[in-house]
C-alpha cells in the first residue's frame, strides 16, 4: 500500500463524521436520530463515490490525483455543512433558553403530519433505545392498521436528541443495561472487532473476485475510464459495478488491495445500525434492538461476508437503508431530503445488485401507501374530500425518487444497452440467473429448493429426507426438480450448504427465527408490538413479498444463500421483535407463578424461554465458529491469517495454482514482454496477473484479451502481442499460439513466447 496515499483513506471517514453532524434530523420525535444521521451520511458518501467514478470516468480521469482532489474538496464542503449546522442548533438553543417564539426542542419543528397524529389519537412506538439516557419520551406515529396505545416499555430508553453525545449514550446504556443485554452487546462488539482484524490481515481471496470483481477495478485503473473492453469473462462488464466503484476509490488512494475488505466490513456495520433502527421504528425497545443486532451479527453468512470482497453485504446495507427510510414515511410527510435519501438508497441498490430491487420495490410501495394515508389524515375536519394536493405531492415525490435512482444507475445501464442492445445485458446473462418459468408449480418447487439450501443443517439424514420430499412433491405436480429453466447452469439439487463457506453457508437459526417472527407479525402483531401493530404487519407483508418475488425470479443455485442475504437482513428485525415479545411474556408468566398465579402455563413458559436462550447461545457459537474456522479466511487452523503468507492466502481455494501463476509470470517478465495476451475462459482467474505483472512503480500491465464475448469489441491478434499467458485449457491456448512460438503448460497455467525471446 502506498504510504503517501494512506492518509487519504481517512478523508472519506472524516467526511462521514462531518456529514453525520450536518444531517441530523430536525423533527421532534424522530426514532433513533443519531442512527438516522449516520445512515443519511452513509447514503451521501455512497452516492458521492458512485457519482465521482461516473463523472471522472467520462472525463477519462480515473487517476489517484483526481480522486484525492475530489475527496479533499468534498471534505471542505462537509466541514462547512457541519459548522453551519452547529451554528443553527446553537441559535435554536439560545432562542429556547430565552423563551422566544419559534424556538423548538430537539433541534427541529413539529411536522404537520404529527398534528394529524394528535387528532388520530394513536400512540407511538418506543423512542430510540440505546442512544441516550434520562426521562422517558413519547413520540407520535402513524402506522398502517389497527394499532392501540402502547404501555410504557420496560426496555425503552429515551430519544437521544436532547441529551449528551455518543459517549454519554454508551455509558448510560452500560449503566442501565441488564446482564443479558450486556452479554448481547459484548458478543456483537467482539465479533465486529475480530472481523475487522481478519479484514485487515487477510488478502482478497474470494473466487468471484479473482475472476471479475477485482479485474474490472484493475482494468478501470489501466484505462483511466469506464469504457467496456474485449474480454472472455462477460461478468466483468455486465454485472452491476456499484461495490467495485467503492473498491476503486481504495485502489487509487492506496495503490493496492490491502484495504479492500473494509468495504464489506463497513457495509456490515451499516446493516446492524439500520436493522436496529427498523426494529425501533416497529415498536421495539432496547432489548428487541439488541436481539435483532445479535441475530444478524452472529449469522455465519454475515460474519464471513464482512471480511470478503463479495458484494452481497453492500447490497443488503442499501436495502436496509431503504427500509428504514420507507418506515419513516409511515410517520410523517416526506421532505426533499427524505426523497433524495430514498432515491439514493434505491439507486445504490440497483447499481450494486439488481436483485436487491425485489425488496426495495415493495418498500417503496409501502412508503407510498403511508404517504397517501398521511395525506388523508391531514385533511380538514370540515372538508372530507379526497386530498388532491396530498395525492399530487405523493406522486411527484415518487417520480423524484425514481429520477434520483435513475441518475445513479442510468449511466451503467446506458453503457450496457449500447453494447448489448438490452439494459440487462446479453441473452446468456438474462437466461442464466433469472427464472425462465413462472407457473405456480415451478415457482413452488424453486421456493422449496431455495428454502432447503438456506436452512440446511449438519444433520445429513434431515437434509436427505427433506430433499427427497421436495423431489417427490415436484414429481407429483409435474415439475422436474433439475429443470434448466429453474436451475442455474448444470447444478444438481440438493447440495450440502451448512459448512462455513462465504459463498454457500446456510442460516438455519436466523432463517427459522425470521420465519417465526414473520408469522407472528402477520397473525397477531399487537402481541409482538402493541404500539405499532399496523406498521409491523405491513413491514412483515413487504418482507414476505420480497422473498416470494426472489423465489419467483431467481433460479436455484448452490450459492444462492448469499444472493438472498438482503432479504434475510431485512427480515431479522421481525425475529428480534418476536424474541423480545416472547421473553416479555415469559417474564410476566414467571412473575405470576411466583405470586401464586394459578395459570396452567406457568411451567411451560420458563422451559420455552430456556429453549429460546439456548437458540441464542447456539447463534453465538455459530458466529464464533464462522470467524474462527470459516473459509476461505479464518483465525485458527490451516490457512490461518496469522500463519499464511499473503500470496498463499490468495490461493487458499486453489493452492496448486499459486506456484504456476508465479512461474508463468516470471517467464514473461524475463522476456521483457510489454503487450501480454490472455487466453482464458469465463470462470478462470485473471486477477493474479494484474498483481504479478505490475511494474516497479505499481503501474498496471498491458493485458489484452485474445478471446472476446463482446461482438463489437474483437479480441487482439495473437501475433500482435509479445507474450501469451494461458489459464485453464491447453488446447484453447495452443490454437492461439502463432507459428514459431514455444508453448509451456503445466496443470492449469501456461505461457507462450516467440523463439527469439
Amino acid at each position: 500500500m502506498s504510504a503517501a496515499g494512506f492518509p487519504f483513506v481517512l478523508v472519506p471517514l472524516a467526511v462521514l463524521v462531518l456529514l453525520g453532524v450536518a444531517l441530523r434530523p430536525r423533527h421532534v420525535g424522530v426514532v433513533a436520530p443519531r442512527r438516522l444521521a449516520v445512515l443519511r451520511a452513509t447514503l451521501v458518501v455512497g452516492t458521492f463515490a458512485v457519482a465521482t467514478v461516473e463523472v471522472l470516468g467520462a472525463l477519462q480521469l480515473l487517476t489517484a490525483p483526481a480522486f484525492a482532489l475530489t475527496w479533499l474538496s468534498f471534505l471542505i464542503v462537509a466541514a462547512l455543512a457541519a459548522v453551519w449546522r452547529r451554528r443553527v442548533d446553537n441559535r435554536i438553543r439560545e432562542r429556547a433558553a430565552a423563551g422566544l417564539p419559534g424556538a423548538v426542542t430537539a433541534g427541529g419543528r413539529t411536522p404537520p403530519s404529527l398534528a394529524g397524529v394528535a387528532r388520530s389519537g394513536v400512540a407511538g412506538p418506543p423512542a430510540d433505545a440505546g442512544e441516550a439516557s434520562g426521562a422517558t419520551a413519547t413520540v407520535g406515529t402513524v402506522t398502517v392498521g389497527p394499532d392501540r396505545p402502547a404501555p410504557a416499555h420496560p426496555d425503552t430508553m429515551p430519544d437521544a436528541a436532547t441529551t449528551g453525545g455518543w459517549r454519554s449514550a454508551a455509558s448510560g446504556f452500560w449503566r442501565t443495561a441488564s446482564r443479558g443485554e450486556r452479554l448481547l452487546a459484548g458478543t456483537v462488539a467482539g465479533l465486529v472487532l475480530v472481523e475487522l482484524l481478519i479484514a485487515l490481515l487477510a488478502a482478497p481471496n474470494n473466487y468471484d473476485s479473482q475472476t471479475y470483481h477485482l479485474p474490472k477495478v484493475e482494468r478501470w485503473v489501466a484505462q483511466g475510464d469506464l469504457t467496456f473492453w474485449a474480454t472472455a469473462i462477460h461478468r466483468q462488464v455486465t454485472i452491476p459495478p456499484g461495490a467495485e466503484y467503492l473498491l476503486l476509490h481504495l485502489r487509487l488512494l492506496t495503490g493496492g488491495d490491502a484495504l479492500h475488505h473494509l468495504v464489506q466490513w463497513a457495509a456490515g456495520l451499516v446493516c446492524l445500525l439500520a436493522a436496529a433502527r427498523v426494529t425501533a421504528q416497529l415498536g421495539g425497545g432496547r432489548r428487541a434492538q439488541l436481539l435483532t443486532v445479535f441475530v444478524l451479527a452472529t449469522t455465519p453468512m454475515v460474519t464471513l461476508q464482512a471480511t470478503s470482497t463479495q458484494t452481497d453485504l453492500v447490497c443488503a446495507a442499501w436495502v436496509l437503508c431503504a427500509g428504514t427510510l420507507a418506515l419513516d414515511g409511515l410517520r410523517r410527510r416526506a421532505h426533499l431530503g427524505d426523497l433524495l435519501a430514498l432515491g439514493a438508497a434505491t439507486g445504490l441498490t440497483a447499481v450494486t445488485k439488481t436483485s436487491g430491487l425485489l425488496a426495495v420495490g415493495p418498500l417503496l410501495v409501502l412508503w407510498g401507501v403511508g404517504q397517501l394515508r398521511l395525506a388523508y389524515l391531514d385533511r380538514s375536519t370540515t372538508r372530507r374530500r379526497a386530498p388532491v394536493a396530498g395525492i399530487t405531492r405523493t406522486v411527484g415525490a415518487s417520480v423524484l425518487i425514481l429520477l434520483v435512482a435513475a441518475a445513479l444507475v442510468g449511466p451503467f445501464l446506458g453503457r450496457v444497452y449500447v453494447e448489448f442492445g438490452h439494459p440487462l445485458g446479453p441473452e446468456r446473462l438474462r437466461e442464466s440467473v433469472p427464472m425462465e418459468r413462472h407457473d405456480p408449480p415451478s415457482v413452488l418447487v424453486n421456493a422449496l429448493r431455495i428454502g432447503h439450501t438456506a436452512l440446511d443443517t449438519p444433520l445429513a439424514p434431515l437434509r436427505e429426507v427433506s430433499a427427497e420430499a421436495i423431489i417427490g412433491l415436484a414429481g407429483l405436480i409435474g415439475v422436474d426438480p433439475q429443470d434448466r429453466a429453474i436451475t442455474f447452469g448444470r447444478e444438481i439439487f440438493p447440495v450440502a450448504s451448512w459448512y462455513p463457506d462465504e459463498d454457500r453457508v446456510a442460516f438455519p437459526l436466523a432463517g427459522a427465527l425470521a420465519l417465526i417472527g414473520a408469522v407472528a407479525a402477520l397473525r397477531r402483531p399487537a402481541r409482538v408490538s402493541p404500539g405499532a401493530a399496523g406498521a409491523l404487519r405491513a413491514y412483515a407483508l413487504v418482507v414476505v413479498v420480497a422473498v416470494v418475488l426472489h423465489t419467483a425470479m431467481i433460479k436455484w443455485q448452490p450459492w444462492g444463500n448469499r444472493l438472498i442475504l438482503y432479504a434475510l437482513a431485512a427480515s431479522v428485525p421481525l425475529a428480534g421483535l418476536w424474541l423480545d415479545a416472547f421473553f416479555r411474556c415469559s417474564g410476566r408468566v414467571a412473575s405470576g407463578v411466583r405470586g401464586g398465579d394459578p395459570a396452567g402455563t406457568g411451567g411451560r413458559r420458563p422451559v420455552a424461554a430456556g429453549l429460546a436462550v439456548t437458540v441464542l447461545a447456539t447463534c453465538a457459537l455459530a458466529g464464533v465458529l464462522a470467524v474462527s474456522y470459516g473459509f476461505p479466511r479464518r483465525l485458527v487452523g490451516a490457512g490461518s491469517v496469522f500463519t499464511t503468507s499473503d500470496w498463499e492466502s490468495r490461493f487458499i481455494r486453489r493452492p496448486q495454482w499459486a506456484e504456476e501463476y508465479r512461474w508463468a509470470a516470471d517467464a514473461v517478465r524475463a522476456a521483457d514482454a510489454r503487450r501480454i495476451g490472455l487466453s482464458q475462459r469465463n470462470d478462470d482467474w485473471e486477477y493474479p496477473w494484474w498483481l504479478l505483472l505490475r511494474d516497479a512503480d505499481g503501474n498496471p500491465p498491458d493485458l489484452l484479451a485474445l478471446q472476446s464475448v463482446l461482438d463489437d469489441r474483437p479480441p487482439d491478434d495473437p501475433a500482435s502481442v509479445d507474450a501469451i499467458l494461458c489459464v485453464g485449457s491447453r488446447k484453447l491456448c495452443a490454437d492461439l499460439v502463432p507459428a514459431g512460438w514455444r508453448l509451456e503448460f503445466r496443470s492449469y497455467v501456461g505461457y507462450a513466447l516467440p523463439e527469439q525471446r
